[in-house]
């Protein structure tokens, strides 16, 4: 018989939980906590397969829920029950070691999918989640291109200047140009980099800049 622990602050929330769990395929013994300390003190208890875990719970509402739950029960499955966004929190979650992230209204079949997957050892992602996973993984195999490398001579000089608060005037003097003439390099930076203003220049610079 496989077990799951349940743990939501809305007792309203536990009852649906435990409601879909019962209707499962396979026999389960269900067990209840509203608070994160009534889970840890239950994972101290007894063993269990799965812990469906609401992310904003009295007295838990962090990453480091997912290593105080694994530091004691290394093997078991945890399934976040959010009503937080999906795109914004599921990842983070998952890849601080839960094994799948559900919303609060996912529809019932695809709760049991979820809590069926990770019974079988297996992340359970929905399509969404599954898609940023991708996108994530396809950018960190992109090289890195740098976009400074794009700037001529004369529009990296430009640049230099109005990195350390140049105007644009005293650009043109010192560099013997017309001030239209700066005013344009200044718009082909900012268009090259992808910027608005001379804060994201900054910030632009300090990022692709080599060191030293």
């Amino acid at each position: 018989m496989k077990s799951i622990l349940v743990a939501d602050d809305h007792s309203i929330v536990r009852l649906g939980v435990s409601h879909i769990i019962s209707t499962l395929s396979i026999p389960v013994k269900i067990t209840e906590a509203e608070t994160f300390d009534q889970v840890i003190a239950s994972l101290e208890k007894q063993s269990f397969d799965v812990l469906i875990l609401d992310i904003n719970i009295p007295g838990g509402n962090n990453l480091q829920m997912i290593d105080a739950v694994k530091l004691r029960q290394p093997q078991i499955k945890v399934l976040i029950f959010s009503g937080y966004d999906e795109q914004l929190f599921a990842i983070n979650y998952i890849q601080a070691g839960a094994d799948g992230y559900l919303m609060k209204y996912t529809p019932e079949e695809e709760i049991r999918l979820a809590i069926l997957t990770v019974l079988k050892q297996e992340k359970y992602m929905s399509a969404v989640t599954r898609q940023q996973m991708l996108n994530m993984l396809n950018n960190q195999r992109a090289p890195v291109i740098n976009p400074l490398s794009s700037l001529s001579p004369r529009e990296i000089e430009v640049m230099n200047l109005l990195t350390k608060g140049v105007p644009i005037a005293r650009i043109a003097e010192t560099l013997h140009l017309q001030i239209t003439t700066v005013s344009t390099y200044k718009t082909r930076i900012f268009e090259k980099l992808g910027i608005s203003n001379i804060v994201e220049l900054l910030e632009k610079v300090k990022m692709y800049s080599t060191p030293g």
